[in-house]
């Protein structure tokens, strides 16, 4: 334990920041989930703290996630409105989740092409941006902006940008403007300047800041103001028996509701690819370029959902806009995930009521920054000179995220990666040597087989022999080949057969026949 605190100076303001950031998070996800806004709290406090001492990520911040609110959302309504019954499916698929987690299957993130990873991270990073600009703005209809591109209430991601603008609050874009403007100033300019600023992170006088100037609209001070929704909204208890009333503990008696199981198993699924991606792109943000132990990873995640479904809180997953703030800011060890959800405990049983006065124009001004870092536009044009088999999936993924959802947008970018790795297995299934000619005038054909050759490589097998002139010799070199599809090897024995209608002789060597 001693040495989490070996960067603590590191980790201490960068556990502040990710506080800052997961608070409107984890109140946003759980009002777009229809669950209770406490329940948000809750899964913030168990992915800080206890995810965060059973992880092996360095790194990596988990909480609720907007990815599953959709799920969460839609299972309540199918359990009838159950809300005990649905934290009964949290607990089920955070056991689901260890055993997956001691069923090493934790290697599944290793088959995600770097591409895709960029993309998501490029995709979520637009997404922040585009969603944080109407708070930015001062229209602020639900705490974090509704996650799909298509909302409920008829509106898209850019309409509700230009309606925003319709109902544009003054004191709110003034305090995004100034915040925004000190973030720029202290990243490229103070921070360079001399330690001291190092030591205090941006966000944190963004967010002294804005208390400052929605203090100085509240007495009159400055001739603006910020509506209640304007502002972060955590519930403030009386006392601690009123704090330890917010919880709530699972309805066990619906174990025999399959409905119950289906969704405890799509939770699972679909939290666990969410954190194994999430995974894999902090370890890319990673300056260290450290690696986490996935199936650690899957334990951990499990062990908190159990906890949080245990105690009413929301399913839970490693978040990249928590963990890219981490990164961001400064953090080194996992010291900074743990703080982050002490600091969660402590201000929702003491300083609520001072939390509530932060606007969620400087939380805003934060994400913005926190976006624009994930989706430089250096990295297009990055990703653009690699080609287009890294540049197609990784724009598809951006896109796609943009217009659906992370989840669709991850499978629509590993679809478009498989396609163009088939591709490059079609067009390197084999080689042809130079043509040589034979004393007796024969043109000899070397065709070379590759050490893998499937059934995707049979089309441009067949083309390259059919090619070959009549009158000529080819020689079939299968000496690097450990593998030859089945569909291969017939259609080479039925070549050889009928090639000496078209006067072709056919050498096969170190062929690979059938199994009889």
């Amino acid at each position: 334990m001693k040495n989490y605190f070996t960067e603590i100076k590191h980790d201490l303001p960068a556990s502040i920041v990710v506080f800052f950031v997961a608070v409107p998070l984890c109140l946003g996800i759980a009002l777009a989930s229809g669950a209770p806004l406490f329940a948000g709290i809750i899964a913030g406090i168990v992915g800080g703290i206890v995810v965060g001492v059973a992880s092996g990520s360095p790194l990596g911040v988990s909480g609720p996630a907007a990815g599953l609110a959709v799920i969460v959302l839609t299972s309540i309504a199918t359990l009838g409105g159950s809300w005990e019954a649905f934290l009964l499916a949290v607990v089920l698929a955070g056991i689901i989740q260890l055993v997956l987690g001691y069923a090493k299957a934790g290697f599944v993130a290793y088959f995600f092409p770097s591409s895709v990873i960029k993309g998501m991270l490029t995709g979520i990073g637009l997404l922040i941006i585009l969603k944080q600009i109407p708070h930015a703005l001062g229209w602020d209809k639900d705490a974090v902006g509704d996650v799909e591109f298509l909302q409920r209430d008829g509106e898209n991601t850019f309409s509700e940008i230009f309606k925003a603008l319709e109902f544009m609050t003054p004191g709110a874009l003034l305090i995004a403007a100034i915040s925004l403007g000190v973030l720029i100033l202290w990243d490229k300019v103070l921070t360079q300047k001399h330690k001291i600023f190092g030591m205090l992170n941006g966000p944190l006088i963004v967010v002294v800041l804005g208390i400052v100037m929605n203090y100085f609209y509240q007495n009159g001070t400055l001739d603006f103001s910020l509506a209640a929704d304007q502002v972060v909204n955590i519930p403030v208890p009386e006392n601690l028996a009123g704090f330890f009333a917010q919880f709530t503990l699972p309805d066990f008696s619906a174990i025999t509701n399959w409905q119950v199981w289906k969704i405890a198993f799509v939770l699972a699924i679909v939290a666990s690819l969410e954190t194994l991606l999430c995974v894999e792109a902090t370890d890319k943000l990673d300056p260290y370029k450290r690696v986490t132990p996935t199936n650690r990873e899957l334990k951990a995640q499990g062990l908190g959902n159990v906890l949080s479904g245990l105690i009413g809180g929301l399913p839970l997953t490693q978040v990249i806009v928590r963990s890219s703030a981490n990164i961001s800011f400064g953090g080194r060890t996992k010291m900074s995930a743990i703080l982050h959800g002490v600091f969660l405990l402590i201000s929702a049983l003491t300083i609520a009521s001072v939390l509530n006065m932060i606007p969620l124009a400087s939380l805003a001004a934060i994400l913005l920054m926190v976006g624009y870092k994930l989706a430089k536009p250096a990295l297009f044009k990055q990703m653009y000179k690699l080609g287009w088999e890294q540049f197609v999936p990784f724009a598809v993924t951006v896109i796609v995220i943009l217009l659906t959802d992370l989840l669709t947008g991850i499978i629509v970018g590993m679809i478009m990666g498989g396609f163009y790795a088939l591709r490059h297995s079609y067009r390197n299934s084999h080689y042809m040597k130079e043509v040589l000619t034979t004393e007796n005038g024969l043109d000899t054909y070397h065709l070379v087989l590759a050490e893998e050759v499937s059934f995707f490589n049979k089309a441009s097998v067949i083309r390259e022999l059919e090619e070959i002139p009549e009158n000529a010799k080819v020689i079939i070199d299968c000496t690097n080949s450990k593998s030859i599809d089945y569909d291969v090897v017939e259609f080479i024995n039925n070549y050889e057969s009928n090639a000496k209608t078209r006067n072709i002789t056919v050498e096969k060597i170190n062929f690979i026949e059938p199994i009889a």
